[in-house]
């Protein structure tokens, strides 16, 4: 007797609809300095600014294809593209930046050699303890690790990477906030909300012009 498969190939074929539903959901750009011009635009929500205090705090999630981008070498095949993507995939990337009076941190609020060491200390080793993000139902998502490139005094401001694991069930819920504690900038908790739709149809890159 034969079994009426239909049932399965119509799951099968509402898989692959919605599957492309959601791909077509991320916006696609030939060119990096597209797809930033897009990403700084803060009516599209991937950048919010916040002035606490005299202190410029700026937030962004980094989609992937930026990172992707970034690694890119001579080997432009849609394999090794396909590897960094697989690579990233299961993070979530937020850079940070504070700046005050239009300088980095360390050149515009320490005022001796000690508060200068403190402050690289903590930019240096204690961000993971300053940083957090955690969900609208208050769960909170432990930082992978963040990255603090010193840039001498040639900055208008102080920038981060800050790395967090991407998870499913997290993403599910409305939003996430990203908080940061003071800093010893006078400033208190400066709280961020974060539409996880942004994050889950981050824009992406054709990579066209990078073919052989």
């Amino acid at each position: 007797m034969k079994v009426n498969n239909l049932p399965t190939k119509i799951g099968i074929c509402l898989v692959v609809v919605c599957s492309l539903l959601l791909y077509s959901c991320n916006k696609t750009f030939d060119s990096e300095q597209e797809l930033m011009t897009y990403v700084l635009d803060e009516s599209n929500g991937y950048v919010q600014h916040k002035t606490v205090n005299g202190v410029d705090f700026t937030l962004m999630y980094r989609p992937i294809d930026l990172l992707v981008q970034q690694e890119l070498d001579d080997n432009t095949s849609k394999e090794s593209i396909m590897a960094l993507r697989e690579k990233f995939k299961s993070h979530i990337y937020f850079n940070l930046s504070i700046s005050k009076n239009n300088k980095e941190l360390l050149s515009a609020v320490p005022k001796n050699e000690n508060e200068f060491g403190a402050m690289v200390n903590q930019l240096s080793f204690e961000m993971d303890e300053r940083v957090h993000l955690f969900t609208k139902s208050k769960d909170t998502i432990e930082m992978t690790d963040f990255i603090y490139p010193r840039m001498y005094g040639m900055s208008r401001s102080t920038n981060m990477m800050f790395i967090f694991p991407r998870d499913k069930k997290q993403l599910a819920e409305a939003y996430l906030n990203f908080t940061v504690e003071d800093l010893g900038l006078r400033t208190g908790e400066v709280k961020f909300k974060i539409n996880t739709s942004l994050i889950k149809e981050a824009p992406r890159l054709s990579f066209k012009e990078h073919k052989k």
